[in-house]
C-alpha cells in the first residue's frame, strides 16, 4: 500500500519497498507504479524503493495549468528533500527518464546515479522515430485505450477527467523537453542509457544523449521496444543493478573516455582554460555497456 506526501507542488501518492541505499522508479507518461512490477522485487532486494506517481497520472491528482516537465522535476525535488530526505538513485523509464535528467542537471547533490529507459531530450518531433503517432492518439482511440483503463481505474479526479489530462500529456509531448547538450552537460551523476533497439526514440537521438552526458553508458538491448522493461525484465534488472553497484570499470581499448591532462573524453585535445575532467572520469576509463548492434533507421 502507498500513503501522499504533501509536497509544495501536489500533493503526491507514493509506494516504498525494501531496504538500504535510497533508489527512487519514476514510471513513464500515461503510467502507474504497476508498470514497474517486473522490476520491484530485484531491485527491492538490494535497495529502498520508492515509486512516486507525478501529477495527474495514478492516484495523485492533476493541478490547473498545462503538464510540463519542469513542474513534474520540481515535485521529484521536493519529494527527495522531503520524503527521502536526501541523495537517492534515480531510474526512469520514458517520461520519467526525462524527469531524472532535470532533477540530476538541476540538483546533482540529490543524485547519486542515473539510469534512464527510452528517454528523451528534445520534443517529439524532432526524436520520435514516428512522428505522425501521436497524430493518431486520441482520448478515445484505441492508441490509448490501455492508459485510459489504467488512468479510470485509480485516478482521484475521476474518469471523466481523462480527456484533459491526454490532451495535456500529448501537448507536453509535441513542445518538451528541450534540452540542449549544454543542460545535459550539467548532468554529474553517472548514467546508464537504455534502449530497445526499436524504440518509440530514434537510435540517432539515444546516441545523441549518450554523448551529451559527461559519464554515461550505453546499452542497446536486442530484440526490444520501448517497453524493454517489460519484454526483458531479467535482462534491464540486472544492467540496473550493475550499473548502480560500479564505480568506474577500465576498459581494455577505451576511445570515448580516454582522458587525460591535455585530452577531452572523446580523445581530442581539451581546450585553454577546460578543467581536466573531476570525479570518476579523473581516476580512469569507465566502460561502455552496449547489448547488440544499432542498426540505422532510414
Amino acid at each position: 500500500m502507498g500513503e501522499y506526501a504533501d509536497l509544495p507542488g501536489v500533493r503526491t501518492w507514493y509506494e516504498t519497498e525494501g531496504s538500504g541505499d535510497p533508489l527512487l522508479l519514476l514510471h513513464g507518461g500515461f503510467c502507474t507504479n504497476e508498470t514497474w512490477n517486473s522490476q520491484r522485487a530485484d531491485l527491492a532486494g538490494a535497495y529502498r524503493l520508492f515509486l512516486p506517481e507525478r501529477r495527474a497520472h495514478g492516484h495523485t491528482p492533476d493541478v490547473a495549468g498545462p503538464l510540463t516537465y519542469r513542474d513534474m522535476a520540481d515535485d521529484t525535488v521536493a519529494f527527495l528533500e522531503r520524503v527521502v530526505a536526501g541523495p537517492a538513485h534515480l531510474v526512469g523509464w520514458s517520461d520519467g527518464g526525462v524527469v531524472a535528467l532535470l532533477v540530476a542537471a538541476a540538483r546533482p547533490d540529490l543524485v547519486r546515479k542515473v539510469v534512464v529507459i527510452g528517454a528523451n531530450f528534445r520534443p517529439a518531433p524532432e526524436c520520435f522515430a514516428e512522428p505522425s503517432m501521436l497524430d493518431a492518439m486520441t482520448p478515445d482511440g484505441p492508441d490509448l485505450e490501455f492508459f485510459r483503463k489504467m488512468y479510470e481505474a485509480v485516478s482521484p479526479d475521476g474518469p471523466d477527467h481523462w480527456p484533459v489530462v491526454a490532451a495535456r500529456m500529448i501537448d507536453m509531448w509535441r513542445t518538451q523537453p528541450t534540452l540542449t547538450a549544454g543542460d545535459l552537460a550539467r548532468v554529474r551523476a553517472s548514467t546508464l542509457v537504455m534502449t530497445g533497439d526499436d524504440d518509440m526514440m530514434t537510435l540517432e537521438h539515444t546516441a545523441a544523449l549518450y554523448r551529451a552526458l559527461p559519464d554515461a553508458r550505453l546499452a542497446v538491448v536486442p530484440g526490444a521496444s520501448h517497453l524493454v522493461p517489460l519484454e526483458q525484465p531479467a535482462r534491464v534488472n540486472r544492467m540496473i543493478l550493475d550499473h548502480l553497484a560500479r564505480d568506474a570499470v577500465e576498459t581494455m581499448l577505451p576511445i570515448r573516455r580516454r582522458t587525460g591532462a591535455t585530452g577531452s573524453p572523446d580523445g581530442s585535445p581539451r581546450p585553454a582554460g577546460d578543467p581536466a575532467p573531476r570525479g570518476k572520469e579523473a581516476a580512469g576509463p569507465a566502460d561502455t555497456h552496449t547489448e547488440g548492434r544499432t542498426r540505422k533507421h532510414g
